[in-house]
């Protein structure tokens, strides 16, 4: 009954059955790394005190939603494919790993800018120009690593797409994933690389993947409309690119 909590896609028919040990474990972590991010885990004393942890409603809220993101998608990988080889094993591993080990280097730097934003005291307020570099570094690393994680993954499920009888639809919402995520990975490169010279133009690169997302969804709808049209005998040659 758990795997249909979330009805499945359209255009991709979930392969996975019930929920498996591994995804347990790995919601597990999830649950665990959100539960670190909170703000406080005792009542506040005084109105001083709720206040204070008011104030980090915001950035909780920014790193939940991105912990978030990374579980749906993990979790939308995992249906869609139901893989627990070896190496898909290793992969989820090394993402939990990952997760758990920065989500205090997130909450502290969200924290931090919000602080800014809000004219606040935050942990940033004596940071030189040099931790801030390192702190946008460790985090572009960060960013980068999850995404490159989800492109070995569904390179390696488009690898198996004989095995896995996917349609000429599915191979190109597989193919169109790697992309997108290679394009996370792209954002996290670039925001390191700038960060060593202008940490500020780190952070606001990151606005870019919407634009990255509108661009490329508007080609991959197109592309999409086309194959569902083509959906006909003649068009069967199609799966075997």
């Amino acid at each position: 009954m758990g795997h249909h909590a979330i009805l499945p896609e359209k255009d991709f028919r979930w392969r996975a059955g019930e929920i498996t040990r591994l995804e347990a474990f790995c919601d597990i972590v999830f649950g665990f790394a959100i539960t670190l991010l909170v703000v406080s885990l005792e009542v506040p004393r005084d109105y001083a005190e709720l206040m204070a942890d008011l104030r980090g409603f915001v950035p909780f809220a920014i790193c939940f939603s991105q912990l978030i993101l990374i579980w749906y998608n993990h979790y939308r990988f995992s249906r869609r494919f139901g893989l627990e080889d070896t190496y898909t094993v290793f992969l989820n591993v090394v993402l939990v790993f990952l997760v758990l080990f920065y989500v205090y280097p997130l909450k502290f730097l969200f924290t931090g800018l919000f602080a800014q934003l809000s004219g606040t005291t935050g942990p940033l307020d004596h940071s030189t120009l040099h931790e801030a570099s390192v702190l946008m570094r460790v985090y572009a690393i960060g960013f980068a690593a999850v995404f490159g994680l989800f492109v070995l993954m569904y390179r390696h499920a488009y690898k198996l797409r004989d095995q896995l009888q996917l349609t000429p639809l599915e191979r190109l919402i597989t193919r169109t994933a790697i992309q997108e995520n290679l394009g996370m990975v792209g954002v996290g490169l670039l925001s390191f690389l700038l960060a060593f010279r202008h940490p500020a133009a780190a952070g606001w690169i990151y606005s870019g993947i919407g634009i990255f997302f509108w661009i490329h969804g508007s080609i991959t709808g197109k592309r999409m409309r086309l194959l569902r049209e083509s959906q006909s005998p003649a068009g069967e040659e199609y799966s075997r690119h």
